[in-house]
């Protein structure tokens, strides 16, 4: 992303929902952190239209998704904390992972080696506090960046703007590196 230049110099974040990972790049591309994230509890790559509007109660599991596109994020709060803010029409962002009921076992699941268990939420990205405090809220202090969440159900090509024939040439190059 930094070497296309398509993050504008700005910190970048790449959410990997197949293995449920979070990535925080700063504004040249360095890793500066990656965590576990638990994601929507429904595969999908958009969201319902109106989803942000909505009462918590009235979302079905089937419209829990966490979309895949590209976002211009910045710091901000919603009822109860501070959050990043992905896409504030949709009501979607990235927060410290919440208690939650019980049974839902958040943080067991953010341990967990496994990313098949970590589709719990209503599509917000819950990220463990630690790396929030002390990777997330840094980079973004005082400015916004971007936050990229790869497709888990349509092909790349759909969601970025890549041409097919970048996406086949980047992964022929790839095959072909020693």
């Amino acid at each position: 992303m930094a070497a296309s230049g398509d993050n504008r110099a700005l910190p970048f974040i790449i959410v990997d929902k197949l293995s449920a990972k979070v990535f925080l790049f700063g504004p040249r591309g360095d890793l500066r952190g990656a965590a576990p994230a638990l994601l929507g509890v429904a595969r999908g790559d958009e969201s319902v239209p109106g989803i942000g509007q909505r009462k918590l109660a009235t979302i079905l599991p089937r419209e829990r998704t966490t979309p895949a596109g590209r976002f211009v994020a910045a710091l901000g709060h919603d009822f109860e904390q501070d959050i990043l803010w992905i896409d504030y029409d949709a009501a979607l962002s990235l927060h410290r992972v919440i208690v939650g009921k019980p049974k839902d076992r958040r943080a067991q699941r953010l341990a967990s080696s496994s990313p098949l268990d970590n589709r719990i939420s209503f599509g917000c990205i819950n990220v463990p506090a630690a790396f929030y405090d002390n990777v997330v809220v840094p980079a973004f202090k005082g400015t916004v960046g971007i936050v990229y969440i790869l497709p888990e159900t349509k092909p790349i090509y759909a969601v970025f703007p890549v041409s097919r024939d970048q996406v086949t040439k980047g992964s022929s190059a790839a095959a072909d590196a020693p």
